[in-house]
């Protein structure tokens, strides 16, 4: 609790108060969920709900993107066929290398989200060493100046921590 610390004092503080606890207690519950909590957990909680909660976060995640199906993704302006790894615009297609398509599929796949960049490297490379990490760069400098004819879509740098791709 937030204001838990301000109640000890000496001999003459007392705890007997409920009510102030649990007003406090939903206090504190208020300004978590106020400051972007999705979920409590009240103490003492056991192992098996903590591991349920993470389990149905996990899962609540993974269901809410949709994934290219079919092989085939529309972006904007753009259709991505990720079985021939082609970006086309309608009026010319580009062949992509397979780390560009797989780059684009899981920036598209994740869409709206920060991806970390050592998620990335370890997806795509295997190991986030200083030479994968440069060759990120260069794949997402190479995937921007393919998709910026549509101004819709930007591929964003955040700095210290990865990247979000906005589809618009």
């Amino acid at each position: 609790m937030y204001t838990l610390s301000k109640n000890i004092g000496g001999p003459e503080s007392s705890f007997d108060d409920e009510d102030e606890m649990s007003e406090t207690q939903t206090d504190d519950v208020v300004k978590g969920f106020s400051l972007g909590g999705n979920d409590y957990i009240r103490k003492p909680f056991s192992m098996e709900e903590l591991i349920v909660r993470i389990q149905n976060l996990l899962r609540n995640k993974s269901e809410g993107v949709p994934k290219i199906t079919g092989g085939m993704a529309t972006m904007g302006k753009f259709n991505f066929q990720l079985n021939r790894q082609l970006l086309s615009n309608g009026k010319e297609e580009r062949k992509l290398s397979f780390r560009e398509s797989e780059l684009l599929k899981l920036l598209y796949e994740n869409r709206e989200k920060i991806i970390d960049r050592k998620d990335i490297l370890n997806l795509l490379w295997g190991n986030d060493s200083f030479f994968n990490s440069r060759n990120l760069d260069v794949y997402i400098t190479k995937l921007r100046s393919y998709l910026k004819e549509d101004p819709s879509i930007e591929i964003l740098t955040i700095k210290g921590v990865g990247y979000r791709f906005i589809a618009g």
